[in-house]
């Protein structure tokens, strides 16, 4: 091996270190090792950008699309609304829950698919009198259980598939192939649910109650009809840059201002409304020209059509990660107020303008309406949501749920390729008026598009250095010539990888790896790359994992350690299903 090879492996230790303990996004660390390979020689240009045009990559981009259509129409939330129904225990109510999301989770993007049932789920616990916490990290389990079931359920069987048919020129996997093992995956997943998760879990009501719950400390003051404000800028009358308050929003003669500009000037009876330490009232009357607000009911609590309130999960990508709200200019950025902040189940106290926010976060913020669709499906934020109902196109849903339907029939039956039968939907799901071009744009994750065709550069740069043989040998030697300890020592290696790396990159770094091992030893690559495949998905011991966990971490009101207790052991229980069942279905020489 020359020193390209040896180069590589530094590369993967330093990708890996890198996004294991630290705060930079997965896309940007791999297109920084992309460039890093072409710059060194070690790919050239066919070889280092071939993951942009794999085909597993360009499926994940059109059922994204498919994904969106489905959302925008309502469809999830009807299925779901005619299936949950009243359940008299919380054990009832995850079954309830969880087999029908495991279903959608089959043939549906599993991220896209909890965004969509979050707000829905959370009213249902309300209605049912069942914590939130009991139900919204089973939802997330759920539908990480249910992408096992077919190849698309997740990205990361479509690019293992799309990647091993590469590197072999094998024919891969069709559409229920690998459902054998995922169904009993599944079955053990879901036994330990319904039976576990209520003694492992907390009682909360969930980020969603905390947020409620601030919106109560609004602070709310007048302008003086013929007062000494009456004309000024918001700078000029001392409002902007107070250090335990700021303006959120102005109520001038029945509308609403929201994000208030600093030029904007003051009119005798606005109502002004302030957000942060509810004991800087008196402050604020010190103000000449500002007098106590006697309206009876609360502008915050009236509804505007100028504004809405949101629920955003901060994403590990958010530009804001790391700052505090005030110097991260989270307002002139995202044209919102931050009304509150959920982490950990409770509201951070203190100066919101000086909370510096982190990867998970809850947040309370008035916007304009045009801000859902501006920021749904971005990387900044995981979840946006109204406090109110969404409204959904629900005249279309059942030919968005016409369309899943085709593109799984066409696939399974062979008549055309996943592809294609993902194009085809996608593009029927605009023709038909199921959502427009730019919701499709928009609904495409850049991000995870980066992530795998960087992850797949450097698994490529693995095989064609000989470092995936030189690190095969050490699996080999740990393993032996036993082929189902190699196996075991597959699936551990790549669990334990995607708990603190993205899925697809621990999927795209292992895979070379365990391709030259069996070739090696002779033995049959299908059931080690079905291994692969399902310990990138099986991952529920850190909300950092698997993006349906880090969505709902905050409306759950999760703590860290909530994630610990109750998915080591789905870890362990999912990884003996796995590794019992897949023998029986593919011969190991």
């Amino acid at each position: 091996m020359d020193w390209h090879g040896w180069f590589t492996l530094t590369l993967v230790a330093g990708t890996l270190t890198t996004l294991a303990l630290t705060r930079l996004a997965p896309d940007l660390v791999l297109m920084g090792v992309l460039a890093l390979l072409l710059a060194t020689g070690t790919l050239d240009a066919a070889d280092a950008l071939i993951g942009f045009s794999n085909s597993g990559v360009v499926t994940v981009a059109a059922l994204f699309v498919v994904a969106a259509g489905l959302r925008a129409t309502g469809a999830v939330d009807l299925l779901i609304d005619r299936v949950l129904g009243r359940p008299q225990s919380t054990r009832a109510a995850i079954a309830r829950l969880g087999l029908p999301v495991m279903g959608a989770s089959a043939v549906l993007n599993n991220t896209p698919l909890v965004a969509a049932l979050i707000p829905a789920v959370t009213r249902w616990s309300k209605l049912i009198d069942v914590p939130a916490s009991h139900l919204l990290m089973p939802l997330s389990y759920a539908a990480i259980l249910g992408g096992t079931l077919t190849l698309i359920g997740t990205s990361t069987n479509l690019v293992v598939n799309g990647t091993y048919r590469t590197l072999t020129g094998a024919d891969g996997f069709t559409l229920f192939e690998i459902a054998p093992v995922g169904l009993a995956v599944a079955g053990a997943g879901i036994a330990f649910l319904v039976l576990l998760i209520p003694r492992l879990l907390p009682a909360r009501d969930g980020g969603e109650a905390v947020l409620e719950s601030a919106k109560q400390f609004t602070l709310e003051v007048a302008v003086a009809r013929d007062g000494p404000l009456v004309g000024k800028t918001i700078q000029q009358a001392g409002l902007r840059g107070l250090q335990r308050i700021y303006l959120v929003e102005i109520e001038r003669r029945d509308a609403i201002i929201s994000a208030v500009p600093t030029e904007e000037r003051l009119q005798g009876g606005d109502r002004l409304v302030f957000v942060g330490d509810t004991h800087a009232i008196v402050d604020l009357l010190r103000i000449n020209g500002l007098v106590p607000s006697e309206a009876a009911e609360p502008v915050i609590a009236r509804p505007f059509p100028e504004r809405v309130l949101l629920e955003a999960v901060v994403a590990p990508t958010c530009e804001g990660v790391g700052q505090t709200i005030r110097d991260g200019r989270f307002r002139d950025r995202y044209g919102a107020v931050v009304l509150a902040v959920a982490r950990d189940g409770n509201a951070v106290p203190g100066n919101l303008g000086s909370i510096v926010l982190r990867a998970g976060d809850l947040l309370l913020l008035e916007a304009r309406p045009a801000f859902v669709t501006r920021h749904q499906g971005e990387a900044d934020f995981l979840l946006v949501s109204q406090l109110d109902d969404e409204p959904a196109n629900h005249d279309k849903a059942l030919v968005a749920w016409m369309i899943l339907g085709a593109i799984v029939g066409l696939a399974a039956t062979g008549l055309t390729d996943m592809l294609t039968a993902a194009l085809l939907g996608a593009g029927a799901m605009v023709v038909s008026g199921c959502l427009n071009m730019n919701h499709a744009r928009r609904s495409i994750d850049l991000s995870v598009i980066l992530t795998i065709a960087g992850s797949f550069a450097l698994g490529m740069a693995l095989d064609r250095t000989g470092g995936a043989h030189l690190l095969a040998g050490e699996m080999l030697a740990l393993g032996g010539d036993d082929a189902f300890l190699l196996l075991a020592l597959t699936y551990v290696t790549v669990s334990v990888l995607t708990e603190v790396v993205t899925n697809n990159a621990a999927a795209l770094i292992v895979l070379p790896i365990v391709l030259s091992f069996t070739a090696t030893l002779g033995l049959n690559a299908e059931p080690y790359v079905v291994a692969v495949m399902f310990a990138a998905s099986a991952s529920f011991a850190t909300p950092l994992g698997y993006q349906t966990n880090l969505m709902v971490y905050g409306p759950g009101g999760y703590r860290f350690s909530d994630f610990f207790r109750a998915g080591i052991p789905l870890n362990v229980v999912a990884g003996i299903a796995t590794v019992v069942v897949i023998p029986q279905v593919w011969p190991l020489a």
